[in-house]
């Protein structure tokens, strides 16, 4: 089995319960935010939902300079905005993770700042990690957020209070 393969049986699920979560973002509460120094609520669906579209960036590209502009991070705007770019960005990924040879997984990326280095590792680490990771990180922050607005949370890996049975459509 090639890494691609490998990495896609996780991401597909991934970005399904991902899409789940998203569908769920209550318009009418994207300003709202639990502390001054927490993200909206929208501005973390929009980043839920551009993470994603990091992984084609990881593939195609060697390095990501945020000093170099065009960097311009998602806004929300409505919940059919959010399922549009996380759409979007799944489509983008999971082409470009399909096409990489286990070769390019080895290759180096790097985040930067112009001279100041974040991390330099293999692209398949990143897509673990800042892909990845990042982005079930920041679904569980969001269906914090949830919770606390009273919008129903779905089961991701099990049942939730809102959703006690698990299904097939949790786990695909």
């Amino acid at each position: 089995m090639s890494i691609a393969q490998g990495l896609l049986a996780e991401f597909d699920m991934e970005m399904a319960s991902t899409r789940r979560t998203l569908e769920r973002l209550p318009e009418d509460k994207l300003d709202w935010t639990p502390d001054p120094k927490s993200m909206s609520l929208g501005r973390l669906a929009a980043h839920v939902a551009e993470m994603p579209g990091w992984a084609a960036l990881t593939m195609n590209t060697d390095e990501l300079d945020f000093a170099a502009g065009g960097y311009v991070p998602a806004e929300a705007g409505s919940r059919e905005n959010v399922l549009k770019i996380a759409d979007d960005n799944v489509k983008a990924a999971r082409a470009a993770i399909a096409a990489a040879s286990d070769e390019d997984f080895m290759k180096p990326w790097t985040l930067r700042a112009g001279d100041q280095i974040f991390f330099t590792m293999p692209k398949i680490a990143v897509l673990r990690g800042m892909v990845m990771n990042h982005t079930i990180h920041h679904r569980g922050q969001l269906t914090v957020y949830y919770r606390m607005n009273g919008v129903p949370v779905p089961a991701l890996y099990g049942p939730s209070a809102d959703e006690p049975g698990f299904t097939a459509a949790a786990t695909a």
